[in-house]
């Protein structure tokens, strides 16, 4: 199957759709759908997940990456694939081509995660480090697409790929067919596009929510424009999401099917990621908790039932953990303090002793006497410390003041 980007509007339709999903049978798994109590109460209506951080190679990616590969003539096969990626797409092109039989070039940015760069070797890719941002690895992928025939695999922007995306709303519509709301990411808007040409085919009256992330929101101004539009320097931690420019493919199909996009801070990102962990027990990348960053930023904006496309779980460990840090500070769990206080003896353990008092779980501390800016019997204390959300930080400074101590922040 295959198909010609030549095709009237729109390029894809649901007969594409269901081609894709007959073709996935036994490559792509069906992932589940789990419910959240959580964000059911929060929401007032059902509200599940759609786990395709349970996918193959960690995210949806693999659907459109093998639909498009197997759809590749015998020539085309027998030249190799190229694509650019930060991580998932590469992941599921090298799958892909493995399972076909088709060799494989991945360029990957120069810093891109060990962990994914790792991945796709295993999947079978060979791997090429260029460039420090995604345009200029795709600008790397395409040049030698050309120079060596190789048939360049996009990440979005390609009505096969589309197909193979959209069979995450086939899914959704057998597992969930009471829903009302499909909330998912959006980078490029392969996803959303394919998913919005499912469902909105089958039940219109479905609404779908597409969320970007503020730094990287290129589908709000193009939108408004009529046509897509580039974000001069994208900046977010979501990578999955990080594209500066809405596909020309999908664009025009998000214009036409999908009911709404909304932006979400990264703050929001950071919460949404360490509640899918704390609460769901579900590694989730930051694009891949980008739906939940909505739910909880504004939950009565959605008729249930919701489903919220969890897209992908691939989060390199060592971003998990500056995430994880940074969302429990953004929910109140984590609150960093400079003070204060007379130097002499004694005086850090009559602190610490106020901050037990207070409830407060002591994680470092830095004490500082010989800075400049201190008085001759002054010392400065810095303080990290665990807190039980924004109520309880507020009590701790105010213990803290009401105790005699300068709070400085």
């Amino acid at each position: 199957m295959t198909f010609r980007t030549s095709r009237p509007f729109p390029p894809v339709i649901l007969d594409d759709v269901r081609g894709a999903w007959k073709m996935l049978s036994g490559v792509a798994r069906v992932t589940a759908m789990e419910g959240s109590r959580y964000l059911t109460e929060l929401v007032g209506a059902p509200v599940q997940f759609k786990c395709e951080n349970l996918q193959r190679t960690g995210s949806f990616k693999l659907r459109g990456a093998y639909v498009r590969i197997a759809g590749l003539t015998p020539e085309e096969r027998a030249a190799g694939v190229v694509a650019a990626s930060a991580g998932n797409h590469a992941q599921g092109v090298a799958l892909a081509s493995s399972l076909l039989g088709v060799r494989s070039t991945v360029f990957m940015p120069v810093g891109a995660p060990l962990p994914k760069v790792s991945a796709t070797r295993e999947y079978g890719a060979e791997v090429r480090m260029h460039g420090h941002v995604v345009d200029e690895t795709l600008a790397a992928a395409e040049e030698y697409a050309e120079r060596t025939g190789a048939v360049f695999i996009h990440p979005f922007d390609h009505p096969d790929i589309i197909a193979g995306q959209g069979t995450v709303g086939l899914e959704i519509l057998e597992q969930c067919p009471e829903v009302r709301t499909i909330v998912v990411g959006i980078g490029g808007g392969g996803l959303a596009a394919g998913i919005a040409v499912a469902v909105k085919a089958l039940r219109p009256d479905v609404r779908i929510v597409g969320v970007q992330a503020a730094g990287a929101a290129g589908y709000p101004p193009s939108l408004a424009a009529g046509h897509p539009v580039a974000v001069a320097s994208p900046q977010t931690m979501a990578d999955g999401i990080k594209v500066g420019r809405p596909g020309d493919i999908p664009f025009r199909l998000v214009q036409e099917l999908v009911d709404e996009v909304r932006t979400v801070s990264e703050d929001e990102l950071s919460s949404a990621l360490l509640l899918c962990l704390e609460r769901a027990k579900m590694v989730v990348e930051p694009a891949g908790a980008s739906p939940v960053a909505a739910l909880l930023s504004d939950p009565k904006a959605f008729a249930g039932p919701v489903v919220a496309v969890l897209s992908g779980g691939n989060v390199d460990p060592l971003l998990m953990q500056r995430i994880l840090t940074h969302g429990m500070a953004a929910a109140g769990r984590y609150l960093s303090l400079r003070l204060r206080l007379t130097d002499r003896p004694g005086a850090l353990a009559t602190l610490l002793a106020a901050l037990s008092v207070a409830d407060a779980n002591v994680l470092d501390v830095s004490h500082v006497r010989t800075d400049p800016r201190l008085g001759l019997t002054e010392a400065e204390v810095e303080l990290h410390l665990e807190t039980k959300g924004p109520a309880h930080c507020e009590e701790v400074a105010t213990a803290l003041r009401d105790a005699g101590y300068l709070v400085m922040s």
